[in-house]
C-alpha cells in the first residue's frame, strides 16, 4: 500500500471540509455553467483534475477565456484571463459565502460581472451561497490527499476510456454530486428518465440521461454513505446486470442500484490499477452483454504512449 499514490481518506475525518469544498467547487462550476453554451449531457458544467487540483478549463469571457483553479499544493484559488489578468484567493477556512462574496468580486475586479443560481444542487438542507457561514472548514492536508485520489483515479479512468471507439464522456469531475466519472454510449436512446433526483431539476436529468449508458466514478463519500467508493451503473438497467460476477471486494449495492470497490480495498490491493481496471472492464461488460451492445464495433485495445491504434 503506497500511501503517496493512493492515500488513506477517511470520511468521518474530513466531512466537514469535504462540505465546505463541495459547495466551493459549486460555485466555481456554476461561474462556467452561466457562461458556457449547453452542451449534450452537461458536459460544459464539470470541472477537470490538473497537475495540481482541479480546473474550469478555458470558459468563453466576452471575447476573451477565464480559467479558475483550485490549486491543492498551494492551497490558492487561481483566475486567470486571456488578457494576463491574474487574481489570488487563499484556500484557507473560511464560509461558503465569504468565498463567494470574494471571488466574484475577484472577477469583477478583472471586468467580469457574474450572475449564477445561488442555489446549490443536490445537498441536503441546502443555504444560499452568500447566506452560508456555517459550512466554514477546510483541512489542506485532508484537501490534498482527495486530490490525489482524484488525479489517481483520473489517471486509470483515461486508461479504461482509450479501449473504447463509442461515443464517450471526457473524465470529469461533478460538482452537484462531487465525484469524477466516465460514461461510455451504446449508440441507442435511452426511455425518459423519471427525474426525482433530490436537488437536480428534472429536465436537466432527463438531458443528462437521454442515451443508454454503462458509467463508474469515484466519490469520496457522504453522511448517507459514509466511505469513499468506485461505483458503476447502467442506465437503463438492463435484466441480470447486478448478477454479474465482480472482483473480490466488490459487490452491487442493492439500496444505490450501483456497483461498489471500496476504496480502502483498492487501497489494500496489491495491484490497486490492475484491480481499478478489473472493475471498470467487468461492470461495463455486464451492462454491455446485458443490454445487447455491438460490443466487436465499439471496442478496441486499450491506448499505448506513442503508439498508434491498429486498424
Amino acid at each position: 500500500m503506497d500511501d503517496a499514490v493512493w492515500p488513506e481518506l477517511n470520511y468521518p475525518e474530513w466531512r466537514d471540509t469535504a462540505a465546505t469544498l463541495q459547495l466551493w467547487t459549486q460555485i466555481v462550476g456554476k461561474i462556467r455553467l452561466s457562461l458556457t453554451p449547453w452542451l449534450n449531457h452537461g458536459w460544459q458544467v464539470p470541472l477537470y483534475v490538473s497537475a495540481r487540483g482541479l480546473t474550469t478549463s478555458p470558459i468563453p469571457f466576452g471575447h476573451e477565456a477565464v480559467e479558475i483553479e483550485f490549486d491543492f499544493i498551494a492551497h490558492r484559488l487561481l483566475v486567470r484571463t486571456s488578457r494576463g489578468d491574474e487574481g489570488i484567493m487563499a484556500l484557507e477556512p473560511c464560509s461558503v459565502a465569504e468565498f463567494y462574496e470574494e471571488l466574484l468580486d475577484l472577477l469583477r475586479g478583472i471586468g467580469g460581472h457574474v450572475t449564477i443560481k445561488e442555489m446549490p444542487n443536490e445537498v441536503p438542507d441546502p443555504i444560499r451561497f452568500s447566506e452560508d457561514r456555517i459550512h466554514a472548514s477546510y483541512d489542506a492536508d485532508a484537501a490534498y490527499r482527495f486530490w490525489r485520489v482524484l488525479l489517481q483515479t483520473d489517471r486509470v479512468f483515461k486508461l479504461f476510456r482509450s479501449s473504447f471507439l463509442g461515443k464517450a464522456s471526457p473524465v470529469h469531475f461533478f460538482w452537484g454530486s462531487f465525484d469524477l466519472a466516465v460514461t461510455r454510449f451504446s449508440g441507442r436512446k435511452a426511455p425518459p428518465h423519471p427525474g426525482g433526483v433530490p436537488g437536480l431539476p428534472d429536465d436537466v436529468t432527463r438531458e443528462a440521461y437521454s442515451d443508454e449508458v454503462s458509467s463508474a466514478g469515484f466519490w469520496p463519500g457522504n453522511d448517507a454513505y459514509p466511505q469513499a467508493a468506485f461505483y458503476s451503473y447502467a442506465y437503463p438497467e438492463p435484466p441480470g446486470f447486478r448478477e454479474a460476477a465482480m472482483p473480490e471486494g466488490a459487490f452491487f449495492d442493492t439500496a444505490l442500484n450501483e456497483f461498489i470497490l471500496p476504496y480502502d480495498t483498492l487501497r489494500k490491493a496489491d495491484d490497486p490499477d490492475t484491480l481499478l481496471l478489473e472493475f471498470l472492464s467487468r461492470t461495463y461488460a455486464a451492462a454491455a452483454d446485458a443490454a445487447g451492445w455491438d460490443r466487436a464495433a465499439l471496442e478496441c485495445e486499450m491506448g499505448a504512449p506513442a503508439r498508434v491504434r491498429p486498424v
